[in-house]
């Protein structure tokens, strides 16, 4: 009796750690296709210190019981055919639940055909491009506003503030992000009854921008709306400035990294931008969000902030699913996610799987970010 007791309490305490070692071992794996190197690399840091510090907060909290996430990431090199091979690997090889990006909208639209043909869910963190993204197919999701949601209210503050009647557009031509942002510019200046006085373009690898500006400020506009990455940015803003310009200058999304200060230095100075991200914000999931990245020394933007908010996201579509962190599982708990507390606000799927929350204008002001009110 005494040794069937003890065999049975041997089998009952080897199944107790069985069982303990099998919940430790659910790990969800999220591959995270980001711009490490490449013209969009300012981006791609910053995103991956979101994403790396939201698994490890939302790992620590065991908001998720019985299941781990785990994060794979993979520079795309600001490329589209980098971005398709990184893609196939996470389909294929990692057999990830969902991916994470890629950062540019140039990439996504065309390595997100790869997971909506695999059905991997895919979590845009940085694609602001209105068309061509989320109507992918039913697998492709966005946290991030896309130009159209955010450009026509700042642009709409910016009037307020300076009474703007006459703008000059300059933007990227060879990128659909920037030529994204040039349309919803170009519509928005038009709806609110100001003139363009003239467009000109640059591209990607263009470091020289006089004849552009020149051309654009000799027609005497009265604000300069810019379409451009941070790099392109920095040199528009710095080159402007030379030149003489003291006017109001507007940027699109790709002017929201603090590259823009490093590289322009003063001249970034009265820059408006608008931004998904309202950095002050007291909100209590804005203010865990910025403890977190400040206890790790980073000084995070709005491109960390949406991918942190990007994994909060994958991590609540789980917790909807009772758990589970299958492709399905979490392509499902997408449909259910709303009211979900993140460092952008209060945040929803709306029914075109793009993401819902406020949006804001904010300024260059002694080398930052500050936001208008």
């Amino acid at each position: 009796m005494r040794l069937a007791g003890r065999i049975s309490l041997f089998f009952a305490a080897a199944s107790l750690l069985l069982t303990g070692s099998a919940r430790a071992a659910t790990v969800v794996k999220i591959g995270a296709a980001l711009s490490l190197t490449g013209p969009a690399a300012a981006y791609g840091a910053q995103q991956k210190a979101g994403i790396l510090a939201a698994v490890d907060e939302i790992n620590k909290s065991g908001r998720l019981k019985g299941v781990k996430l785990e994060a794979i990431i993979e520079d795309d090199a600001s490329t589209k055919e980098q971005g398709i091979a990184v893609f196939q690997r996470f389909i294929n090889k990692d057999k990830v639940s969902a991916i994470i990006g890629p950062t540019l909208s140039n990439t996504a639209t065309a390595a997100d055909p790869l997971a909506q043909g695999a059905k991997v869910p895919v979590v845009a963190i940085s694609n602001t491009l209105p068309k061509g993204i989320t109507d992918i197919g039913p697998y492709i999701w966005r946290v991030s506003l896309t130009e159209a949601q955010v450009i026509p209210s700042a642009l709409k503050a910016a009037q307020a503030k300076f009474g703007f009647k006459r703008a000059a557009v300059l933007y990227g031509n060879d990128d659909a992000f920037t030529q994204g942002g040039y349309g919803v510019m170009k519509s928005a200046l038009e709806a609110m009854g100001t003139t363009t006085v003239g467009t000109q373009t640059f591209a990607k690898p263009d470091k020289d921008y006089t004849a552009q500006l020149t051309a654009l400020l000799a027609a005497k506009p009265e604000i300069l709306v810019v379409s451009a990455l941070v790099e392109n940015a920095s040199g528009i803003v710095t080159q402007a400035r030379q030149l003489g310009w003291q006017g109001p200058i507007f940027g699109g999304n790709g002017f929201n990294s603090p590259k823009l200060m490093s590289n322009a230095g003063p001249a970034a100075e009265g820059v408006y931008v608008g931004t998904a991200w309202n950095k002050p914000s007291t909100d209590a999931a804005n203010l865990a969000f910025q403890k977190a990245m400040a206890d790790r020394k980073h000084d995070p933007d709005q491109f960390c902030a949406q991918a942190y908010t990007g994994v909060l996201a994958i991590a609540e579509a789980i917790k909807l699913s009772g758990g589970k962190g299958g492709r399905e599982d979490i392509r499902a708990g997408f449909l259910k996610v709303k009211g979900l507390p993140t460092p952008l606000g209060t945040f929803a799927f709306n029914k075109d799987r793009d993401g819902e929350h406020s949006a804001a204008l904010q300024v260059v002001k002694d080398g930052k970010f500050q936001i208008v009110k």
